[in-house]
């Protein structure tokens, strides 16, 4: 009879503690990480737009997520191939929701990658279907690019808000 008693209460306790749920905390850049979409705008020297989409791209994903060392000051930017193929870590700063990096190394192929401005703003974009959502906004610059000189303009401004899963917004 001791032994159903004891085989009850360690059944009973390892159902108890399999229900406790863990509390799963948010990683160091929490607040500045996500998926963005976003369009490429060539801008003049003083950020004045040269010429809206240049490259006839629309809206592209883009994202911002944390880096292996989960960081507060550090933060990878990822356009995954669908601007000019640009994975850059930048300097972070998540009290003032800002980025910014001068000659990074671009993780898909050697060239430098230089990035201005960058910064988060907390609700206020407005998505496509008419809901608020944050906004991304940054200028970059890409040391193998030659059109800048070619043509006359100094850089490309990113900018958009953070995907939402919608279809509408899509």
């Amino acid at each position: 009879m001791r032994k159903i008693i004891y085989i009850g209460i360690m059944v009973a306790g390892v159902f108890f503690t399999s229900c406790e749920k863990d509390k799963i905390g948010g990683t160091a850049t929490e607040s500045l990480a996500g998926e963005w979409y976003v369009t490429a705008d060539a801008v003049n020297a003083d950020g004045s737009v040269w010429e809206e989409d240049l490259f006839g791209l629309g809206h592209f994903l883009l994202a911002t997520y944390n880096t292996a060392s989960n960081s507060a000051t550090e933060l990878w930017v990822d356009d995954s191939e669908h601007f000019w193929a640009f994975k850059s870590k930048v300097t972070a700063d998540i009290n003032t929701q800002t980025f910014s990096i001068d000659n990074a190394d671009n993780e898909y192929y050697d060239c430098k990658v230089t990035i201005l401005n960058g910064k988060i703003l907390p609700g206020v974009a407005t998505t496509p279907s008419g809901m608020p959502a944050d906004s991304i906004v940054f200028e970059i610059s890409f040391d193998d690019d030659t059109y800048p000189e070619q043509y006359g303009y100094a850089r490309y401004r990113i900018s958009g808000y953070r995907y939402t899963g919608f279809t509408g917004d899509d």
